[in-house]
């Protein structure tokens, strides 16, 4: 390689591809409830980070408010977005019902956690700093 050449840690390699994917999701609870607490956003950070692991894909941040969670996500290109989101709000929602099924119970009903729609945009428009910092400065509720 050429020397004047700098390594960026954004852009990753396959066997055949070099790609640098990044994705801003945004996940709501069903009825938009005001469920998350500061407890609760951790454990889901810590579901969701294990999750986009298990797929190739690095949570870069997360944070999130009462209603809703963001994040950020740098995923492969053999990877489908949707297939991602699908395992990210599935598992979560499993696992958050069983570890907080008495404050959860308060807000939801039902088997239904999260919301069926979601929003996602790809980022390269936008610099992912500026991305990082809308998700870092989010309305984190106090415990």
């Amino acid at each position: 390689m050429s020397p004047r050449w700098e390594p960026d840690p954004n852009i990753r390699r396959g066997r055949h591809v070099v790609f640098n994917l990044h994705a801003h999701l945004v996940f709501t609870p069903k009825y938009r409830r005001s469920v998350f607490t500061d407890a609760i956003l951790t454990r889901c950070e810590q579901i969701m980070r294990d999750t986009c692991d298990k797929f190739g894909a690095e949570l870069v941040e997360f944070n999130g408010e009462t209603d809703h969670v963001h994040l950020l996500v740098h995923y492969p290109p053999s990877l489908t977005l949707s297939t991602l989101v699908g395992s990210l709000k599935g598992v979560s929602a499993r696992l958050l019902r069983k570890e907080f099924s008495a404050h959860i119970r308060q807000y939801l009903w039902g088997d239904h956690f999260w919301s069926p729609s979601y929003f996602a945009a790809s980022c390269g428009g936008a610099p992912l700093a500026i991305i990082k910092e809308y998700i870092e400065n989010q309305k984190r509720p106090e415990s």
